[in-house]
């Protein structure tokens, strides 16, 4: 297919497609899949080898936010059940985020609902990162509290903080069909000041809340713009109680498609499937390996991922590879270009230990992972094309903010 040659093409060469293209790929046929992935995996493979990189999650702070994003179960008013607690102690924080890190995850990423840190917020994250690195040597620490105020950036990078997410989440035009609170030009903004304080920037989107093809590409080119150093892609979750619960709009075909699109525009970017994996992709999931470089390990925010070991087997039965902790995850010239991922000594995404956050759309669940979610192996009727999975979709019980381990 022409198409495929000249995106390949022009993502060995870090060279822009046009909108033209981008939409093609999301507008190929399913008999076409194989040869997209193919594809996209040609440029995948060249700035990122077979290289998966793991990222862990804690959720430092759960529910109790004031702002209305439709996807989240954490949104104002939410009657979705889930876990709901103030900020956890450095020492409970730092005992998650081992967890992850003892299961092969190079990023640890601290998540809390709300607008955005107030500043003595900002001072008990320090906290936070301060006992996580003296207790893990050589991890890297992602922030994701918000929208961030004028020197807040600074302040985070002093503790030690090595990067930063904020998700734009979808395009500008339809922003404020999801989001009432703040707009899109604060996401912006908060990235950029991430940018500026010298963190890494780590923003991304949420696919399947309705958005039209251009809606994504428009999305996506934002961000190539923003110039990230990660990329995470959320497949969104419809929780029970979250006005966006009826929207199950996506097939493992056009997670692909959207996945293989987001490495041509992005083609030297860290790009990570981040929350609906399991509930979108499922049995698909080793094929998107090839398109993405990046996952998260475990639960997520507010609900359960797949069990930690089937994660690893999953990459190993793939043919892929753990990332290791001395390994950098950026290719030589974004590393070395300045400002970006790992471009400092001792930090920076990638650079020793690494990952990013999940949006609040991060929920998900799979095979066996929680009671009543399907174990493997287990007589059960197929599921009829196109029906919403919501057997896959359990609320988090366990790890942070409960007596009870963590999945990792």
């Amino acid at each position: 297919m022409d198409l495929l040659n000249t995106l390949v093409d022009k993502g060995l060469r870090r060279e822009l497609p046009t909108r033209e293209e981008a939409l093609a790929v999301l507008a190929t046929s399913d008999d076409e899949l194989l040869d997209v992935v193919a594809a996209a995996g040609k440029v995948r493979r060249r700035w990122f080898g077979r290289r998966v990189k793991l990222n862990y999650l804690v959720n430092l702070k759960s529910g109790l936010c004031p702002e209305d994003c439709s996807y989240c179960s954490q949104r104002l008013g939410s009657s979705t059940g889930i876990l709901k607690y103030t900020w956890l102690k450095p020492e409970q924080a730092s005992q998650a985020a081992a967890a992850g890190l003892a299961g092969g995850a190079k990023r640890v990423c601290l998540v809390a609902s709300g607008r955005g840190p107030t500043d003595r917020d900002v001072d008990r994250v320090a906290g936070t990162i301060k006992a996580i690195k003296e207790q893990n040597e050589g991890v890297e620490v992602c922030a994701c509290l918000g929208l961030l105020s004028d020197g807040q950036a600074e302040r985070l990078r002093e503790a030690g903080a090595d990067a930063y997410n904020h998700n734009l989440n979808t395009s500008e035009s339809t922003y404020g069909d999801i989001t009432t609170t703040h707009t899109y030009a604060d996401r912006v903004d908060t990235v950029n000041k991430a940018h500026a304080a010298g963190l890494s920037a780590c923003s991304g989107l949420i696919a399947g809340m309705g958005e039209s093809d251009e809606d994504l590409v428009d999305v996506v080119y934002s961000l190539r713009e923003l110039d990230p150093d990660s990329v995470p892609v959320n497949f969104l979750i419809p929780v029970e109680g979250t006005p966006l619960a009826k929207e199950w709009n996506l097939t493992p075909q056009r997670c692909l498609r959207i996945l293989a699109m987001v490495r041509f525009v992005c083609p030297d970017v860290e790009v990570r499937i981040a929350g609906g994996r399991e509930v979108h992709l499922r049995t698909m999931q080793p094929l998107a390996l090839h398109l993405a470089n990046s996952i998260f390990l475990g639960d997520y925010l507010t609900t359960e991922g797949q069990a930690g070991k089937a994660d690893l087997e999953m990459i190993a039965d793939a043919g892929f590879e753990v990332e290791g902790a001395g390994e950098v995850t950026l290719p030589e010239h974004r590393v070395t270009a300045g400002g970006g991922c790992g471009s400092h000594e001792g930090g920076g995404c990638g650079s020793h230990e690494g990952g990013g956050c999940a949006s609040e759309a991060a929920e998900s669940a799979g095979c066996g992972s929680h009671a009543g979610g399907g174990v493997c192996g287990t007589a059960a009727s197929a599921p009829a094309v196109g029906e919403p999975r919501t057997d896959l979709v359990a609320v988090r019980r366990r790890g942070a903010g409960t007596d009870l381990a963590p999945n990792a």
